[in-house]
């Protein structure tokens, strides 16, 4: 496992890069690289001292957001020969979102992990997946110490099995935000928690909070073959990531923020995966929560997720 001092510098490009990033400036020999960069910052690439010393996305104008946003669409549409677009469409007025899984009608077709993997721009080499579906045992009951994510049946669903898909579970009592030390994530209005990848300093400290397993780390180049590349990002959701941040389920954003369900929603073959509004007493959320037992992972953390398990038979 590489240790956080071997970790190469995410926007690395040259000589000066490769030596210094964000990241070592703050936790690493800050005075030293400073000096650095006052010393060589002619020899830097284009955008590169911009990177290490703006403010967070959160706090800059509206200007220097479409400066930047302009920047990425730039940078990823020669990377990958094809138009994307970066968008920050934010947060809806009067909207929570939820999200509701029915375990009953869960088949463990893991359609929905790969639908995620498509939209949100995770690498294919080494593979990064926001959902896993657990296979249980239906004797043991809810048991994490004994389920595992690796099946491989000759069909599903099992007779002996039932399966649990886990993914970020939108905290409104998130540790992972609380941890962070350089506020590089945080919960927008809508109940989403995000993080902005230029800010990340790749610590883990996250990680290590959240008690689903929902962070992942890249601890390499994240690659995505450029005709599957989705054009259509959101700064704060599926943009591709560099190298040694840490990136989550963000309830597909830059389509729910339009109207549209989040991908593994239209995916699932058989209807288990619920989404909508909590705050609208017309969406099948507010009825799911009205009508339906519902119970939540690990509550006696008191994180309250916004994600419901529930069993409609």
């Amino acid at each position: 496992m590489m240790s956080d001092g071997e970790r190469v510098p995410r926007h690395a490009t040259s000589g000066l890069e490769q030596s210094i990033d964000r990241r070592s400036l703050l936790v690493g020999t800050g005075l030293t690289a400073m000096a650095a960069v006052s010393a060589s910052v002619a020899g830097a690439a284009p955008g590169f001292v911009e990177r290490l010393l703006r403010e967070r996305f959160a706090e800059l104008s509206p200007e220097r957001k479409a400066e930047i946003l302009d920047r990425l669409e730039q940078e990823y549409s020669e990377r990958y020969g094809r138009e994307v677009s970066v968008e920050d469409t934010p947060a809806l007025d009067g909207v929570e979102f939820a999200y509701g899984l029915d375990i009953a009608r869960c088949v463990g077709c893991r359609r929905c992990v790969y639908a995620c993997v498509h939209e949100n721009n995770q690498s294919r080499d080494p593979q990064i997946h926001w959902i896993r579906v657990l296979r249980m045992e239906k004797e043991r009951g809810i048991d994490f110490t004994e389920s595992t994510a690796y099946y491989e049946p000759p069909e599903v669903p099992e007779p002996d099995a039932f399966y649990l898909p886990v993914a970020c579970q939108q905290c409104r009592n998130p540790a992972c935000v609380k941890v962070c030390p350089v506020k590089a994530t945080w919960q927008d209005p809508d109940g989403i928690v995000v993080i902005d990848y230029d800010w990340c300093i790749g610590c883990r400290c996250c990680m290590s909070a959240c008690p689903y397993g929902a962070r992942h780390f890249n601890w390499s180049e994240p690659k995505i073959p450029s005709q599957e590349i989705n054009p259509r990002t959101h700064y704060l959701g599926n943009r591709p990531r560099p190298r040694g941040v840490v990136e989550k389920c963000t309830f597909c954003l830059h389509r729910t923020r339009k109207g549209r369900y989040p991908a593994c929603v239209e995916i699932c073959p058989v209807g288990a995966r619920k989404f909508g509004n909590l705050l609208d007493k017309e969406s099948e959320m507010y009825y799911l929560l009205r009508e339906k037992r519902v119970f939540v992972l690990k509550e006696e953390l008191n994180t309250q997720p916004r994600f419901y398990y529930f069993y409609a038979t």
